[in-house]
């Protein structure tokens, strides 16, 4: 049997590397054969393994070295994106890169595709359990802009496109780190810490993204992808914080008192992070673990506890 060849963009990403690794495992398994072509602009992420891993030197924003990446590839897992602030290069790579991934994969009859987007295309919130494009999608940024519009061309290319809110696990550069710069600035409870967030540990969403291209009929559309069960905000802070990477709250505040702290101090991140962290940012998830025939897992929160 031909082992099926599986390639990732974005392979030394937060994302990226998580279904590197993922599909490096997959290829020891006992299961069906697969090869993993791992697309980056400089070096390759470390994975595991005794050669399952093709390493290849990929640009989203050069078409031709995709179109020569993807040639002989059954599936594509796009997990390339930019989220700065720098307005061009939100839609060179966000919108223009995907579109060429696409085109590529057309060209090389990829026969599934994963497409990484993002909860944050609905903008600013609160939101509190919807389904997909419940709510009309307000991205308040251009990265989360760029990132709506290239929903577009990866569902006319047939891909099932992944949208997850707070993606949390080792590696992670934004969720701990936020937690840690607020927490700070902010240090009562937010709110009660009530908030509801939709969260997935990383190797969770990696088991979701390899088994839409390795496993069973192809889901294709537009799908949340988060654990189930909602994590309160404050459960989350008290996690982190005994691990070290958050301050434990002191006292408690209203919504109102905690901007009004936020404000009187300057640093990475500001009210729109507060609040994606704070506030109701929930989102119904159940339905592609159940066409994916994926076991959730216990969820982010036990994932954190028990990682070194």
């Amino acid at each position: 049997m031909r082992p099926r060849t599986v390639a990732v963009t974005g392979s030394t990403g937060f994302i990226g590397s998580a279904v590197v690794r993922r599909l490096a495992g997959c290829a020891h398994t006992g299961g069906e054969p697969v090869r993993v072509r791992a697309l980056a602009r400089g070096g390759a992420v470390e994975v595991p393994g005794d050669g399952a891993v093709e390493r290849v030197r990929a640009d989203v924003t050069d078409p031709a070295s995709l179109h020569r990446a993807l040639q002989g590839a059954d599936a594509v897992v796009h997990a390339v994106s930019y989220v700065g602030s720098d307005a061009g290069r939100s839609w060179s790579v966000n919108l223009e890169g995907t579109i060429a991934v696409m085109a590529a994969a057309r060209e090389a009859g990829v026969e599934r595709i994963v497409h990484f987007s993002t909860a944050a295309v609905y903008g600013a919130g609160p939101h509190r359990g919807i389904d997909v494009d419940e709510v009309v999608a307000e991205p308040v940024s251009e990265a989360s802009r760029s990132r709506l519009a290239a929903e577009g061309p990866a569902l006319a290319a047939g891909a099932l496109v992944l949208r997850p809110n707070l993606v949390v696990g080792a590696g992670d550069r934004w969720v701990g780190p936020a937690f840690a710069e607020l927490t700070a600035r902010v240090a009562p409870q937010w709110a009660g810490g009530t908030g509801l967030l939709s969260l997935v540990d990383v190797d969770d969403l990696a088991r979701l993204a390899v088994a839409a291209v390795t496993v069973g009929t192809p889901v294709r559309g537009v799908h949340h992808a988060a654990h189930p069960v909602p994590v309160a905000s404050g459960r989350l802070r008290q996690v982190l914080a005994a691990q070290g990477l958050a301050e434990p709250a002191r006292g408690d505040a209203d919504w109102e008192q905690c901007v009004a702290l936020l404000e009187r101090t300057q640093g990475r991140f500001g009210r729109r992070q507060l609040e994606l962290l704070g506030r109701d940012h929930h989102y119904r998830s159940d339905l592609i673990w159940e066409l994916l025939g994926v076991d959730p897992g216990p969820g982010p929160l036990e994932r954190l506890v028990g990682r070194p």
